[in-house]
């Protein structure tokens, strides 16, 4: 209850529909419990009494009461459905922007498939909550307690056989409730894994084919479906049970009112008009119970997605801002110092992957950074951008550590090329100047030509125009990777990143993108992540990293003098007689 409670803030911008639609609710309650006592009138005084003009006038009372309740339900769901798209809109915008915030430790732990069912599926089961308390309820307890005060002041006595019923089904209600709950928290997280199956398979469709996995895929899936649709067999089946169990405490409190009521009427103790009056009160006060039940469903789904969605709202950052930020001169240098640097993923709880790392990038210089598979390169770059923040020792930018500067004003001098390229849908020319949506055209072309993207773009049906399909399906490896370059260079960083952003790209097209940047680049200091070595060579330092640590250090140079990690790649992929000149 309490994290459904967390949420109400969103619901405050909607106060005033909120308000309206709960007091034509309360209107509607109010005319419905007068039905009962018109219909006894009827009976009693117009029909037992041989009154014409009564049963006229009170049916035609009962007409217009039943007109103006349906006019004013309508009002309710109207402002309900207001208030409830607002409420949904305003959550899913706030987890958006939420995760959006998040570092890539957060997004670590939290799995792409987890996020988007709790930005759908969650959302819209809170949003279903919401709608339903505005618009039953407030209704089912009014109901219930305008009945119940109708039936005593109808006949105490059988207004007191009725209680035992009430009683067993609150204790009913309650159970469900109880039970329900953690169920549906476990549905939504079976949801997830299925949602996590569908969403990998789906983005790496290519790679089953191409491996002939359908089977292995399809078992998969199978699994997962299976353990969701089991959950949810359960769920459904014990909702099964409830509405027949209330369904028959009703009929069993309609005999108890039909022969109490009917042994009192023989006695002239109770007018049939009243005995009819006294059944309508139990079957409203009854029908609140079933809208319960019903509740009692969904209040239960909500309660779970209310905790979904409030683990993400109240997740922290685990990068943040600095209490005392130091903020960026105008004129900054580029210069990076990595100082005795660790790191951790997941806090300390894993193996170090980078260890007593020290390293020094001075304003200008070409960093290139090899090692093998899960050496730990990208993790060493990731830090310079604050994607991660160290677990020892501290990274500067001109002397200031970088958990002092805010990110903001950081990744404003950084320029990053990812090592898994992505493109958004949009045009070739929105993807290019992404981080710098204002840049003119010149600049975006400017970009491409030192990216050497922009022969092929022109090649395309629309030049810059044309429109690039989420992820970038419609265009190959390397032009994705080169669009990727151009991005990075159009916001003319300080800093470059350039994290294996050339595998795709063949080694003629690689140099010349090489010398564009050397030109383009010239007082950037750029940090280069490469498997190829005739990525490296001519950068002006070339760190060996192994394991976690600094390996090597140094030019060419001196490295195919003195490092033999790095003479084993060397003649790995060039071989002994290859010439440099």
């Amino acid at each position: 209850m309490k994290h459904l409670t967390k949420l109400f803030k969103f619901v405050k911008p909607y106060w005033k529909q909120s308000i309206l639609a709960l007091i034509l609710l309360t209107a509607v309650v109010f005319m419905d419990l007068a039905i009962p006592r018109l219909i006894q009138r009827i009976i009693d005084e117009g029909i037992n009494g041989g009154d014409t003009q009564v049963v006229i006038q009170t049916t035609l009372i009962m007409i217009g009461i039943s007109i103006t309740s349906a006019l004013f339900a309508i009002g309710n769901n109207i402002l309900s459905v207001q208030a409830g798209e607002g409420f949904a809109r305003d959550l899913r915008e706030a987890l958006f922007l939420k995760i959006q915030s998040f570092s890539f430790g957060n997004l670590d732990r939290l799995r792409t498939g987890q996020l988007i069912v709790r930005l759908t599926s969650d959302i819209t089961m809170l949003q279903r909550v919401t709608r339903m308390l505005l618009r039953i309820g407030t209704r089912a307890p009014l109901l219930m307690i305008g009945s119940v005060i109708l039936m005593i002041s109808t006949n105490a006595k059988l207004a007191l056989y009725m209680l035992p019923m009430f009683i067993v089904t609150g204790a009913a209600l309650g159970l469900f409730i109880g039970k329900l709950g953690p169920l549906f928290l476990t549905v939504q997280e079976k949801l997830d894994n299925l949602n996590t199956v569908l969403q990998e398979n789906i983005s790496g469709v290519r790679v089953v084919k191409a491996f002939v996995r359908q089977a292995h895929e399809g078992e998969r899936f199978e699994t997962t479906n299976e353990d969701f649709t089991a959950q949810n067999v359960v769920v459904m089946q014990i909702m099964a049970t409830l509405f027949p169990a209330l369904q028959t405490l009703i009929n069993i409190g309609i005999v108890i009112v039909v022969w109490a009521g009917g042994l009192q009427s023989i006695n002239g103790e109770l007018s049939i008009g009243e005995i009819i009056a006294f059944t309508n009160y139990l079957m409203t006060a009854i029908f609140p119970l079933l809208i319960m039940a019903m509740i009692s469903t969904v209040l239960a789904s909500g309660f779970a997605s209310a905790e979904r969605v409030n683990e993400v709202l109240e997740a922290k950052p685990e990068v943040q801002d600095h209490a005392e930020p130091k903020s960026l001169p105008d004129n900054i240098q580029g210069r990076i110092v990595f100082e005795d640097v660790g790191f951790h993923y997941n806090g300390a709880s894993d193996e170090p992957v980078l260890c007593g790392i020290n390293l020094t990038a001075e304003p200008g210089e070409t960093v290139a950074i090899l090692g093998a598979t899960g050496a730990g390169k990208t993790t060493l770059i990731n830090l310079i951008p604050r994607f991660y923040d160290v677990s020892a020792g501290r990274v500067t930018l001109d002397g200031i550590d970088l958990r002092e500067i805010p990110q903001d004003q950081l990744l404003a001098q950084v320029g990053v090329a990812l090592q898994e390229t992505v493109l958004f849908s949009g045009t070739v020319r929105d993807n290019i100047a992404y981080g710098q949506p204002e840049a003119e055209a010149e600049a975006v072309i400017a970009a491409a030509q030192a990216a050497q993207a922009h022969d092929f773009i022109t090649e395309l049906s629309e030049g810059y125009d044309t429109h690039v399909e989420a992820r970038g399906v419609n265009l190959s490896g390397g032009q994705k990777q080169r669009i990727a370059i151009a991005r990075a260079l159009l916001t003319r960083p300080k800093i470059l990143i350039l994290d294996d952003s050339t595998s795709a790209v063949d080694v003629e097209t690689e140099t010349k993108i090489q010398a564009a940047l050397e030109e383009l680049m010239a007082d950037c200091t750029s940090f280069i992540v490469a498997q190829r070595i005739s990525t490296v060579l001519t950068a002006d330092k070339i760190i060996v990293i192994d394991k976690g640590e600094i390996a090597a250090e140094g030019t060419h140079a001196e490295l195919i003098e003195s490092s033999q990690i790095y003479q084993e790649i060397y003649d790995s992929q060039l071989g002994e007689g290859f010439d440099l000149s």
